[in-house]
């Protein structure tokens, strides 16, 4: 379709960094403004309303790409989502692997992204280091065990999604719906969910079809923090050399979009580490949510909002591996320790500090 639009000086892959920033900076604004994160549905302190926000945003998602598909725009018989061969292994521990790190530097990918714009210098540090290890682990030191991972693989062929097109989704959007009723968020506020879930399928269809040219062909891809992360990175560092592609636009616009959002409501906050101690274990928790997104197949947003839609097995053994991994990890931390007894339960621990 991009032929049509009559564009003389952009090719495709030019012009979809633009869409990318654009989706971004309205993901930014959008989760700032929601406090929209996946670590805080499963461990946070206030996981009903969290699970509000989120699960109106992934029931948007999962209507809007289904709909898609219905229509012709998409189609994701060929994307990694439906591999005929199920990595399980890679995706099992790599979704463990993630869901340990969010909870040790509290915060999911999209949720640090957001929180780095808005001041917060451990987010942002953190995403450093996530987006290094995101990329010695695709590209570098770390890919040979990627392989490895990989290669230990169970045959899924046509059942790679799950069947039933519509049936499946509708039980996905009417059981997300009944949660974000009973989460008790407001309206406003689910709105705005909702608009953020919007986006997902925008950026199937952007991708997928708007942006489609059979002379510069572009992945299909939707919204996503750990390859985007990567790439930006390796942009950032080498960028007279290669060329910016919709997951540098992506995460620019999320900064664009998260910096404005936070500027605007008075929420941009300077906000750094407390302790040697506290250091330490963001920067561990960066590296296992760098490896484990890589070998996940993508992070809470993209494995999960953008993933589940799709509805992919994969994606959805991603996404469950990693709420699993979080759940443990809180639950170890939680524990009291033998020194402590039984009073240090009611004190928060480390792994609950004010702010993320």
């Amino acid at each position: 379709m991009f032929e049509e639009l009559g564009f003389e000086t952009l090719t495709a892959p030019q012009a979809v960094v633009y869409f990318a920033l654009a989706i971004g900076v309205a993901f930014g604004a959008l989760a700032q403004i929601t406090k929209f994160c996946f670590r805080s549905v499963v461990v946070g302190e206030n996981r009903r309303a969290s699970a509000g926000v989120w699960f109106t945003a992934l029931a948007v998602a999962v209507a809007g790409t289904q709909a898609a598909v219905s229509a012709g725009y998409i189609s994701f018989a060929d994307h990694r989502f439906m591999a005929a061969d199920l990595p399980w292994v890679a995706i099992g521990l790599g979704g463990l692997m993630f869901g340990a790190g969010m909870v040790l530097t509290r915060g999911c990918a999209s949720r640090l992204t957001v929180l780095g714009a808005s001041g917060n210098l451990r987010a942002l540090t953190v995403m450093i280091v996530f987006a290094i290890v995101a990329h010695a682990t695709m590209k570098g030191l770390l890919a040979p065990l990627r392989v490895a991972l990989g290669s230990v693989t169970v045959p899924l062929g046509e059942y790679a999604a799950i069947a039933g097109g519509w049936l499946p989704a509708a039980l996905i959007i009417i059981a997300a719906l009944v949660i974000a009723a009973r989460s008790g968020v407001r309206t406003p506020m689910l709105l705005a969910a909702g608009l953020l879930g919007a986006l997902v399928p925008l950026a199937w269809v952007g991708t997928g079809f708007i942006f489609y040219d059979d002379f510069d062909v572009i992945p299909l891809e939707s919204l996503s923090f750990t390859r985007p992360a990567s790439d930006t990175l390796f942009w950032t560092i080498a960028g007279t050399s290669i060329s910016p592609n919709f997951g540098t636009g992506l995460i620019g616009g999320v900064l664009l979009g998260a910096l404005a959002a936070s500027l605007l409501t008075r929420s941009f906050q300077w906000q750094s580490f407390e302790s040697a101690g506290q250091t330490g274990r963001y920067m561990s928790g960066a590296v296992l949510m760098g490896a484990g997104g890589v070998l996940a197949g993508g992070c809470t947003v993209g494995a999960g909002l953008a993933g589940i839609p799709t509805l992919s097995v994969a994606a959805i053994l991603a996404l469950g591996t990693m709420a699993l991994g979080a759940w443990a990890t809180h639950a170890l931390l939680a524990r009291p320790t033998r020194d402590a007894g039984a009073t240090s339960a009611q004190r928060p621990t480390q792994a609950e500090p004010q702010a993320a």
